[in-house]
């Protein structure tokens, strides 16, 4: 049987990234995150990081030509995409290679690295436009790109829609879409402008980490035209991965650090590796339930697993679930949810800051049997008693929850394995028994019962 009509392609024509934040090696690890093969003509080598680029040394016109024809002739390209182009040379022997073949083209014009560092010669701005541009399915300047490709200043959304039609109607470009992230607006707007029409993208700026954003926008796009999605749709996906991208990037380095395009695909991944993990645990901690049973507080217990911390930033990226009293033993109450116990899921968050391996817990009401039962194992057990000091101190309850829980840990000089609420949050003394995974806790309990 023949696969390989079932294996996309996409083809990166740019320069190399040292940092691997931007270039070829963004570019791959986008088109992994969206199942699409990548294939590689590297146009220059730059030594680079996330504070400044170092050296370039551009490869030869013929190679970068050689390496195109490699992978087209054997392998087929059903997309691609060009950044850094660093010289009028390499400008011409691209456009006339790619000339060759009908596979969708996407041009990113980069022109200046992230630190600052000029990527395109000046000479080379000519040759683009005259060149690359109008082989192009859809170009995708930034701010400071269009304006130069255009040569009209950019202040407003209107400018940008400007700047985008000339790039089509007077430079040949079937498509280009204006990045709105320089614009100085409430929302990052990207401005589209295709048969005719404009279309505007928006998302809410995210913090985070920005170093090869283009790349990675680019690359997206040209990964979801291989695929087969039309243009609209292929920047809709686009936008919504690099936003993601940019929440959860990788914080290395000490400039700008990078998109982080594993997200797309780590955190479906995690999610579900944590749910099964929890629901896991859940049944087993029911198997033992008439022997939790007289540890059960009045609220119930609740077990929750948060995402590795990357990704863990609120209550919504922890899952947990409840379990209540029944008869003779204890029962799950519906099903594992992420976001189900915002009070535990706060403390577990507020651990995993100090500690981000341990990334579960749960509730038990608070025994002093079972408090000499865990230190006579072995066990680290820290108390917090608030009795009486919710009356002095008018603060949030997710702020107070995190402050007893670091307050807690710091008590001890070693990660603690319970901590002991005297006087909690809903007026009963709790014990929460931290672990590293839900298997974890559930060890931890079985020892200590």
């Amino acid at each position: 049987m023949d696969d390989r009509k079932y294996v996309k392609t996409a083809l990166t024509i740019a320069g190399s990234d040292s940092g691997g934040g931007a270039g070829i090696e963004a570019d791959l690890k986008t088109f992994s995150a969206f199942g699409v093969h990548g294939l590689v003509a590297i146009t220059s080598v730059t030594a680079q990081n996330t504070q400044e680029v170092r050296a370039i040394y551009d490869v030869s016109p013929e190679v970068v030509a050689k390496q195109i024809e490699a992978v087209a002739d054997d392998i087929g390209v059903d997309a691609a995409k060009t950044g850094m182009l660093s010289s009028a040379e390499i400008i011409k022997a691209v456009a006339k290679t790619v000339e060759k073949y009908e596979f969708p083209l996407v041009v990113d014009p980069v022109m200046i690295a992230k630190s600052g560092a000029p990527l395109l010669r000046e000479d080379a701005v000519d040759a683009l436009l005259k060149y690359v541009i109008p082989l192009a399915t859809l170009v995708t300047p930034n701010k400071p790109e269009a304006e130069k490709l255009s040569g009209i200043k950019i202040e407003t959304l209107e400018d940008a829609k400007k700047a985008a039609k000339i790039i089509v109607e007077e430079l040949g470009a079937k498509a280009a879409i204006v990045k709105g992230g320089h614009l100085n607006l409430s929302e990052a707007v990207d401005v589209l402008y295709y048969d005719g029409k404009f279309r505007e993208y928006r998302a809410p700026f995210v913090e985070g980490c920005t170093h090869g954003t283009g790349c990675s926008f680019s690359a997206a796009i040209t990964a979801n035209l291989a695929k087969g999605k039309d243009l609209e749709e292929a920047i809709k996906v686009a936008k919504e991965f690099i936003t993601m991208g940019i929440f959860y990037g990788a914080r290395i380095g000490k400039g700008h650090c990078p998109v982080n395009q594993n997200a797309w695909i780590e955190i479906p991944a995690e999610k579900w590796r944590v749910y099964e993990s929890l629901v896991k645990a859940v049944r087993e901690l029911e198997k033992i339930g008439d022997r939790i049973l007289p540890h059960v507080p009045e609220v119930g217990m609740d077990f929750v697993y948060a995402l590795p911390r990357l990704y863990a930033r609120a209550s919504k990226d922890v899952a947990g679930s409840k379990i209540v009293r029944l008869e003779n033993t204890v029962k799950a109450v519906g099903s594992v949810e992420f976001g189900a116990s915002s009070h535990l899921a706060r403390a577990v968050l507020k651990f995993m800051e100090l500690y981000p391996d341990t990334r579960s817990a749960l509730n038990l009401r608070y025994s002093e049997e079972l408090i000499k039962k865990a230190q006579k194992n072995g066990f680290r057990v820290s108390f917090y008693d608030r009795q009486g000091e919710l009356e002095k101190i008018k603060v949030k309850e997710e702020a107070t929850i995190s402050r007893d829980i670091e307050t807690a840990i710091k008590m001890l000089s070693e990660k603690p394995d319970i901590i002991c609420h005297l006087g909690n949050w809903g007026g009963e003394a709790l014990m929460l028994i931290f672990g590293e995974s839900p298997e974890d806790v559930l060890r931890k309990v079985k020892i200590i019962l």
